[in-house]
C-alpha cells in the first residue's frame, strides 16, 4: 500500500514540475512578445494559461484522492497541503501572464528592460520553488523568499512608470 502511495507522491512531484515549466514558458513567451511587439505571440499565452488551469485541476484531484484514499499523516500531509497551495499560486502566475497580454498596449519601451529582469527573476523563483518543494531544500526555499523582494521592487517601479505614462496621455 505504501509503495502505491509513494508512486502517487512521485507523480504529484512530476506534475508540479510540469506545471512550473508551463508557468516559466508563459512568462518567457509574454516577455518575448512584449520585447518583439508580437501580439500574436502574446495571445498564445492565453492558450498556455488554459493548460495551466487544467494542470491545477488535475493536481488538485490527485491531492484530494491522496487525502481521501490514503489518509496521510504528518510529513505526507504537509507535502500534499503544500502542493495544494503551490498550484493555486502557479495558476495565478498563468492568470497574470494572460493579464499582461490585455494590458500590453500601455507598455512603453522604457519598461521593457525592467519587465525582462522581473520575468527572469520570476521564472527562477518558480523553478526554485518547485525544486525546493520536490527536494525538500529549506535553504533554496529561503532564497526564493529573498528573491521575492527583488521582484516586488521591480513591479512597483514598473507600475509607477505605467501610471505616469497613462496619466500623461
Amino acid at each position: 500500500m505504501r509503495n502505491r502511495f509513494d508512486r502517487q507522491l512521485e507523480m504529484l512531484n512530476q506534475m508540479l514540475i510540469h506545471m512550473g515549466e508551463l508557468c516559466e514558458t508563459a512568462i518567457e513567451e509574454v516577455t518575448g512578445a512584449l520585447e518583439e511587439n508580437d501580439m500574436g505571440r502574446a495571445k498564445a499565452v492565453i492558450t498556455a494559461d488554459e493548460e495551466i488551469d487544467q494542470m491545477e485541476k488535475d493536481i488538485e484531484n490527485l491531492c484530494l484522492k491522496l487525502l481521501l484514499q490514503q489518509q496521510p499523516v504528518a510529513r505526507d500531509l504537509r507535502q500534499i497541503s503544500a502542493a495544494l497551495k503551490m498550484i493555486t499560486d502557479m495558476e495565478r502566475i498563468g492568470d497574470q501572464t494572460a493579464d499582461i497580454v490585455t494590458s500590453a498596449e500601455f507598455n512603453g519601451d522604457e519598461n521593457l528592460k525592467d519587465i525582462g529582469r522581473m520575468a527572469e527573476a520570476t521564472m527562477k523563483m518558480v523553478r526554485n520553488s518547485v525544486s525546493a518543494y520536490v527536494q525538500k531544500d529549506l535553504e533554496l526555499a529561503r532564497k526564493v523568499m529573498d528573491a521575492d523582494d527583488v521582484v516586488d521592487e521591480l513591479f512597483d517601479r514598473i507600475k509607477k512608470e505605467l501610471v505616469d505614462t497613462i496619466a500623461e496621455q
